[in-house]
């Protein structure tokens, strides 16, 4: 069997954690099992990067960026093999580039374009472990790009898919899936399996534990995961096509997101291609935008609402600033104190009634809604940022989700 087991920042975040994670991988490789290794960065090693490059200069290059902060995953994978041969096994470090992974060559948000399996299948073949770095890739004109927060697991998904390996392992600081987060609900249980199409939603909107390409990847290339702690034994959540058991599951968790930031733009043309004007321009940007909300006023002029990650919000604002008299727009505000509550269910296609459960559970707790967002199995709720702790814990007693473990 071909494993593909992917270790984040907490996981390798010192010396002795380093020596756990070799054990692991080890025994995986004794138990019979080919593996290949991805690692993030040690601990906070990116973010410390970041606020390095900030302490020379408020404009880094986005080259440059790239260039610094694949550093971090070179560090954790060199000293990786190095614990991994300390044990008697024989393994091998590899930047992304020497691993095969190429990318779009979009700085700090590039996309894996191919992955070259020649040199993963030489070490394997030579009994080897490779220990690839997440998160980075070469470009077409031969730079570094990184992938953007979350690019690790997608690394570890692209390998997987690539390699046609049978399962693909994502160890974090979590013993899986929980129907909220336990930092927020102590009642939180965690879910033995989930749909890629549930997880996919989850992922897009807050829960951390999964990042959304990786998901999407493996819902396209039927890569099977299964999302475990580093620290304990546990066989955690496993992602994939949905059974009959999610299909009865009405909601499967409560997800929030507090990297919201919303943009209202005021009365705005009402005639074809204002949308897309807009819109595009953003895009152009990179700009990931995801609830969108447009209203008539009156005199035939509309309001336009939408929201981006608070990351993206002053590249939106220039955009905004940009198109405003094109489009016709006689102002705009935005409000970075928002957050977003979600709850996901593939059994809510089959289900009338969800979203007005949802409605009246945080009408109960006197929190407004600003925008709604709905999907087949998800339903979306922008409301204020200090009202998202109280709002999950309402969502989640609602659904009766703390007795979804002894159920399955």
């Amino acid at each position: 069997m071909l494993v593909v087991q992917k270790f984040g920042g907490s996981s390798v975040a010192n010396a002795e954690r380093i020596k756990r994670v070799a054990e692991r991988v080890w025994r995986t490789k004794q138990a019979g099992d080919e593996v290949v290794v991805v690692v993030s960065a040690m601990g906070d090693t990116t973010d410390e990067l970041i606020d390095l490059a900030r302490q020379v200069t408020s404009d880094p290059s986005p080259r440059e960026m790239d260039q610094l902060l694949s550093t971090g995953e070179q560090v954790s994978i060199a000293l990786l093999a190095m614990a991994l041969q300390a044990l008697g096994a024989e393994a091998i470090s590899l930047t992304g580039a020497q691993a095969g992974i190429t990318t779009d060559g979009v700085y700090g948000k590039a996309s894996i374009s191919t992955v070259d399996t020649h040199r993963l299948k030489k070490e394997l073949a030579a009994g080897r472990i490779p220990v690839v770095a997440g998160f980075q890739g070469l470009a077409p004109n031969g730079d570094v790009t990184t992938l953007g927060r979350g690019g690790s697991d997608t690394t570890a998904v692209a390998l997987a898919a690539a390699l046609q390996a049978d399962l693909c392992e994502i160890y974090t600081d979590v013993e899986g899936v929980f129907t909220a987060d336990p930092r927020l609900v102590p009642e939180a249980v965690k879910l033995p399996a989930i749909s890629y199409d549930e997880m996919l939603e989850l992922a897009c909107l807050g829960a951390v534990v999964l990042h959304p390409r990786a998901v999407e990847l493996a819902k396209i290339y039927q890569v099977p995961l299964r999302v475990r702690s580093s620290f304990s034994e546990d066989l955690g959540t496993v992602i994939r096509e949905e059974d009959d058991m999610e299909k009865k599951r009405v909601v499967s968790g409560v997800a929030h997101d507090l990297n919201v930031a919303r943009i209202g733009i005021f009365d705005v043309y009402d005639r074809p291609g204002i949308a897309y004007r807009l819109f595009s321009s953003l895009a152009a940007e990179n700009i990931n935008v995801d609830m969108i909300i447009q209203g008539m006023t009156r005199d035939g002029r509309n309001d336009i609402s939408f929201t981006v990650s608070r990351y993206d919000l002053p590249q939106a604002l220039k955009v905004v600033e940009k198109v405003k008299e094109e489009i016709g727009a006689k102002g705009y505000t935005f409000d970075d104190r928002v957050g977003k509550v979600s709850i996901v269910g593939a059994g809510m296609i089959t289900r009338p009634g969800v979203a007005a459960a949802m409605f009246e559970a945080l009408s109960r707790e006197g929190i407004n809604i600003e925008m709604i967002s709905t999907s087949e199995i998800k339903v979306s709720c922008i409301i204020k940022e200090e009202e998202v702790p109280r709002a999950v814990r309402a969502l989640h007693r609602h659904f009766g989700l703390e007795n979804l473990g002894d159920r399955e």
